[in-house]
C-alpha cells in the first residue's frame, strides 16, 4: 500500500470551508526547501486531488504554506494591515510512506490549528 497526502481548510469563523486558498507544499530534506507542489482549494475546502499523490510520496519532512490573506481579505475578515495571519506555514513529518496522511488547516483571521487527521 502506497500512502498520500491530503489537506483542507475550514473558515471557523465563518463555519464555512474556505476557498481558493493556494497551498504550495515543500520538501524539506537536505538543503533549501524545495517546492514539490501546488494547489488552489475547491469549493468544499480541500484540493482537488491528494496535494502529495501516491506516486510521489515518501518519508520525510515537509512544510505546507497555506497563502490566507488573500483569502480573509476578500472575504471581509483582513482587518488592518499588515493582515495578523498571512501565510500560515506548517511543518511536519511523514514516517510511514505506507499511510494516509491529512493535514488541515482550521483558520480564522488571528488563529488557526492543525492536526493529524484522517
Amino acid at each position: 500500500m502506497t500512502g498520500y497526502l491530503t489537506t483542507h481548510v475550514l473558515d471557523t469563523a465563518r463555519g464555512v470551508p474556505a476557498q481558493g486558498i493556494r497551498i504550495a507544499l515543500y520538501r524539506l530534506d537536505g538543503g533549501a526547501p524545495e517546492l514539490i507542489a501546488e494547489a488552489v482549494t475547491n469549493d468544499d475546502g480541500r484540493t482537488d486531488a491528494p496535494i502529495l499523490p501516491a506516486s510521489a510520496f515518501t518519508a520525510g519532512s515537509y512544510e505546507l504554506v497555506f497563502h490566507a490573506g488573500d483569502y480573509l481579505r476578500a472575504s471581509g475578515q483582513a482587518g488592518a494591515s499588515p493582515l495578523f495571519l498571512d501565510a500560515v506555514p506548517i511543518r511536519f513529518g511523514i514516517s510511514d510512506p505506507g499511510a494516509h496522511y491529512h493535514v488541515p488547516l482550521l483558520l480564522s483571521p488571528y488563529g488557526y490549528s492543525t492536526y493529524r487527521g484522517s
